[in-house]
């Protein structure tokens, strides 16, 4: 039997990738498609919208509708939004994969209150190499010094609004862990002040612009030597098979919170 999924947010470019990737993925079905009331994607195909074959799921508005016949749900919409899909996904008892950034305090709040009753993963980031960077960074600031400098450097389009971006915020809580600390927030632009720079600490730098996928570099900065650990994505499809491949795993996951390194050490 196929999991039966659902995208929210799946006229979004992250929406239209999933469905490209459920319909190349015999393990999924997709079951329904979510999309912000008053767009142009109401009423077409989901399929034919993502420039695939016809899936005969039109876009529509009401995910509570759609829930019932929901296996999981995978959610790439406004940050705003998800605080509400998550209480509805609880209240209906469908698993929830949450790939949407710049999440506020309230929405976490709900959505550990979701966690509590189905299984919800959270992650910035659902490139299977992005994560495994993580625990390369989180080894890494353990292993070295807390003298050294740790730098993020984050590129992405233009069109991007959270910044720093999700991912870049979870590499510098890795470096924070790895040191035993928590990362601090607001965070600092080290690059955005003159005069010199304190010793040790994270920091962060930020570029926009053209149609830059994502690059993240962390970069450990001692006397007389440098470490950088690097990502760099070249096409946007890699975040939907990871975030697909995730949700699968997680419909049949007991209730709780968990990230993509929870998906990754299960693979092993």
């Amino acid at each position: 039997m196929s999991v039966r999924v659902g995208v929210v947010g799946v006229a979004g470019r992250m929406g239209v990738e999933l469905v490209k990737a459920i319909a190349a993925e015999p393990r999924a079905q997709l079951a329904a498609a979510i999309a912000r009331a008053g767009g142009t994607a109401i009423g077409q195909d989901a399929g034919t919208l993502a420039g695939v074959a016809k899936s005969g799921v039109a876009v529509g508005t009401d995910l509570h509708a759609a829930l019932g016949g929901l296996d999981v749900v995978i959610d790439f919409s406004r940050a705003e939004a998800v605080g509400t899909t998550a209480q509805a996904c609880a209240e209906a008892g469908v698993p929830l994969m949450i790939g949407t950034t710049g999440l506020s305090p309230e929405a976490q709040q709900q959505i550990d209150a979701a966690a509590t009753r189905i299984p919800v993963l959270v992650s910035a980031n659902t490139s299977l190499a992005l994560n495994v960077l993580l625990e390369l960074v989180r080894r890494a600031a353990e292993a070295l010094p807390g003298t050294y400098d740790i730098e993020i450097l984050e590129t992405h389009h233009r069109r991007k609004v959270d910044a720093p971006s999700g991912s870049a915020l979870a590499l510098g809580d890795a470096a924070a862990a790895g040191r035993g600390e928590a990362l601090d927030r607001p965070v600092e632009l080290t690059g955005a002040r003159p005069g010199p720079r304190g010793s040790g600490g994270i920091g962060f730098a930020v570029a926009r612009g053209g149609d830059v996928v994502g690059e993240h570099e962390v970069r450990f900065l001692g006397e007389g030597e440098q470490l950088r650990l690097a990502h760099v994505a070249t096409d946007r499809a890699i975040f939907a098979r990871g975030a697909l491949a995730a949700a699968l795993w997680l419909a049949a996951r007991p209730p709780g919170r968990y990230q993509m390194a929870d998906f990754l050490k299960q693979k092993q």
